[in-house]
């Protein structure tokens, strides 16, 4: 008791103060640590499963200025959710320490995404002084793996894939040294205690050697590895080489798809052109893949990224990846290690099975990926930074979203570019890319997935929204999932929730949602839809006009199909004598396809934008058979004029009647451009500009009868570079406010951000 009155006579006080957010794995404790000595403070810092804890005793002014510092200068890889703090008696510290980590009671720590290679490392690995040097796995608290590696909170080594690796004294010296930059760095591993690189052939016998330099041989004979990364395999070869482009193509059945490549930042502007916010992604910690525009003068092999004026080019993240490009090849292929349709491996012998078909020797290690996670795309248009998947680089971290769910809530997403989300308090936690869920791989992929992120965060959903169509895989896997209560949800209401929650709104707001297929409440396929509503309901305003898709998913397959629909509908006997025309080296599928458009057999109805973007495309001869997912609406997309110049074209005609767009004299107008021989590229260009029309005209009629004046853009076609810089041009100088992706994905990989919202709020109107 004397030594409690002697502190309080002295001043001196004790904060108890609770870190929450992005704490863990970034150099949080070492910073307070350092910062709590500048201060001459004393007491402990730990984490624990609600995020850092610290005790703070000392006078309460410098308390009240080391919480203004931790505030302001807390390290650049972190991120404060929130701050709270109680005022204890003092206790009479002796000194300030780090002390082991506690469990704590709820889990609210965040665990951090995996972090690029630091300028430092790299100094180090290239550094043949440095113990580092040459070591493909050197880390510190500024960089390397950590959603990957990890199995729990709170995040220490104990807790990751690291643990089977215990330190070598000089690696324990500079991980309790805190002026080190390793101090507390959990992944930290030198040559003489970390994991190790092993070349191994096809039938996974090691090929005795120095690996490095055989990886060169071998890729500049133009062999194709499976090299084994932070999240899991790449497939890789010398990206100007054709031969084995041709090769890689052909033993992955990746007939047209672009190849992403890695390289350094100066061959990048080789090839590319690379804009500041560009080259800010690319260096970024997340080093996502960015969807660059080629030179004029790139000289890259077409077999890289066919019919496509972009490429998208990742920075080495890895130390692994640094050495591999630090030798005789500038530009690697750098694509993702599965087999179409299945998962990305991550597992050595998974990859020997999975891969053995395709790559001609594998470069792995002896690290467990716990976490399975592919790379990241994004695209710069205009000012603004699209996410096309977000991944490796952007996972676990939370959108904070505004809704506040009470009960934990899972959205299950879709079935084509799957994420889920797990929507707990108002932060919703979007999954990495889990992909294709058509295979028993894929659904496994998915449930693992779902397990590790919900010990991570401390979640068991009690509610699920899932998509509405009947037939979705993802919607039968929700199904199964224990839960209060489950919300089926319409498509493209869950793409335009997922547009306001990524904004972090919960209004009334007009959705353009411009699609490829969603199951409509009408039983039919829509995916030109404008919308009204909020986070818990929506009215159909206007849609396109529905037109028969042939065969059904075979004519999402093959555009040409749906182009002789449209042909049918809209010219009658005309558009029958031009689809003979321009078809007729499909012979006898031809008359097929025209008797099921006649009688309508098989052929479901639909309104989606990405057919009619598909119809257009066949028509110009760009693409008949869509290799993957959206190949002809993108192909299209990039014959277009530069928007400066584009947008002085005229649109062609269309009309809207009750609900109803009706492109009838798109088609009509298109047709007669090609009779004409008008260049493609003014067709295309004057095809978008309708698109455009189209929806200008819509959302001015839902705006003059409801004095909605918010718009959200979503689904995949505003991920289209024209139509999204010209939108973000016109629908503000026609005085709204336009909502647009920022966080997440504007195709079905935000789906289940949409879904978790719209559930939490029909939940909450439940109970």
């Amino acid at each position: 008791m004397a030594q409690r009155s002697n502190a309080e006579k002295k001043g001196i006080v004790r904060y108890r103060i609770i870190v929450k957010g992005i704490v863990q794995g970034v150099g949080f404790r070492p910073f307070i640590y350092n910062l709590a000595r500048f201060y001459r403070l004393k007491g402990t810092v730990a984490n624990t499963s609600q995020g850092v804890l610290i005790e703070a005793e000392g006078q309460e002014e410098t308390v009240h200025a080391f919480l203004a510092s931790l505030k302001e200068k807390h390290p650049p890889l972190s991120r404060i959710t929130a701050l709270e703090w109680d005022v204890l008696e003092p206790c009479g510290y002796s000194s300030f320490a780090i002390i082991p980590s506690g469990e704590g009671l709820g889990k609210e720590a965040l665990i951090p995404p995996d972090v690029a290679l630091c300028a430092d490392c790299a100094r180090e690995i290239m550094d043949p002084r440095d113990r580092h040097y040459g070591y493909p796995f050197t880390n510190c608290t500024n960089c390397g793996p950590r959603f990957t590696i990890v199995r729990g909170v709170p995040y220490d080594r104990a807790k990751t894939s690291m643990a089977r690796f215990p330190m070598c004294p000089e690696c324990a010296r500079e991980y309790h040294d805190p002026g080190n930059r390793r101090f507390h760095a959990q992944p930290a591993a030198c040559p003489a205690c970390g994991p190790q690189v092993e070349l191994v052939d096809r039938q996974g016998r090691k090929v005795e050697g120095n690996w490095l330099e055989l990886s060169w041989r071998f890729l500049q004979d133009g062999k194709i590895l499976a090299v084994k990364g932070l999240g899991g395999f790449h497939l890789v070869c010398d990206a100007r080489n054709r031969a084995a482009l041709k090769t890689l193509r052909r033993r992955k059945g990746r007939e047209a798809k672009p190849l992403a490549v890695m390289c350094l930042l100066e061959t990048a502007r080789k090839y590319c052109y690379v804009g500041p916010e560009e080259e800010k992604l690319l260096s970024s910690p997340q080093a996502p893949i960015v969807i660059l525009t080629k030179r004029a003068d790139c000289n890259l092999p077409d077999e890289l990224a066919p019919g496509m004026k972009t490429l998208g080019i990742m920075l080495p993240y890895t130390p692994l990846h640094l050495m591999l490009l630090n030798g005789p090849l500038e530009i690697l292929v750098m694509t993702s290690g599965n087999r179409n349709g299945l998962p990305l491996a991550k597992d050595n012998g998974r990859a020997l099975e999975e891969l053995g078909g395709i790559a001609d020797y594998f470069l792995w290690h002896n690290r467990e990926i716990v976490n399975r996670c592919d790379d990241s795309v994004v695209a710069v248009i205009g000012d603004t930074a699209q996410i096309l998947r977000r991944s490796r680089g952007y996972v676990p971290s939370p959108v904070k979203v505004a809704v506040k769910s009470s009960s934990p809530v899972l959205g299950a997403g879709g079935d084509m570019k799957n994420t889920f989300c797990l929507l707990k308090g108002n932060q919703a936690f979007v999954s990495q890319h889990i992909g294709d869920l058509g295979s028993r791989e894929g659904e496994a992929h998915f449930f693992a997935s779902l397990e590790n992120l919900k010990n991570l965060i401390g979640c068991e959903p009690e509610v699920v929204g899932y998509d509405m169509h009947p037939g979705y895989r993802s919607s039968r896997l929700a199904a199964g999932i224990p839960a209060k209560a489950h919300f089926a949800v319409q498509h493209h209401h869950a793409h335009m929730v997922s547009c306001l929650a990524d904004n972090g709104v919960d209004e009334d707001a007009i959705g353009v949602i411009l699609d490829g297929t969603g199951y409509g409440t009408d039983g039919r396929l829509w995916g030109f839809e404008i919308l009204t509503g909020d986070c818990a309901d929506f009215t159909r305003e206007y849609h396109l006009a529905y037109v028969p898709l042939p065969g059904g998913e075979q004519a999402v397959r093959y555009p040409w199909r749906t182009a002789v629909a449209y042909l049918m509908k809209y010219l009658s006997a005309q558009g029958e004598s031009l689809a003979d025309r321009l078809f007729q080296s499909r012979g006898q599928e031809l008359e097929v396809i025209k008797r099921l458009v006649a009688t309508g057999f098989n052929s479901p109805l639909s309104s989606s934008c990405g057919r009619l973007f598909d119809a257009v495309s066949a028509l110009l001869g760009l693409c008949y058979h869509n290799s993957y997912e959206g190949q002809a609406a993108i192909e299209l997309g990039e014959m277009v004029l530069d928007p400066a110049e584009g947008k002085r074209l005229i649109p062609y005609p269309f009309f809207i009647e009750g609900k109803v767009i009706h492109p009838g004299g798109v088609i009509a107008g298109v047709a007669a451009d090609l009779e004409r021989g008008v260049a493609r590229e003014i067709i295309a260009t004057r095809f978008h500009n309708t698109v455009l029309a189209m929806v200008r005209e819509a959302v001015r009629r839902v705006a003059e009868r409801t004095h909605i004046k918010t718009v959200a853009l979503s689904g995949g076609a505003w991920q289209n570079r024209y139509l999204f810089s010209l939108a973000k041009e016109i629908l503000p100088g026609d005085g709204y406010r336009l909502l647009v992706h920022r966080q997440v994905p504007a195709n079905d990989g935000g789906l289940s951000l949409g879904q978790a919202v719209i559930a939490c709020r029909r939940w909450q109107q439940c109970v």
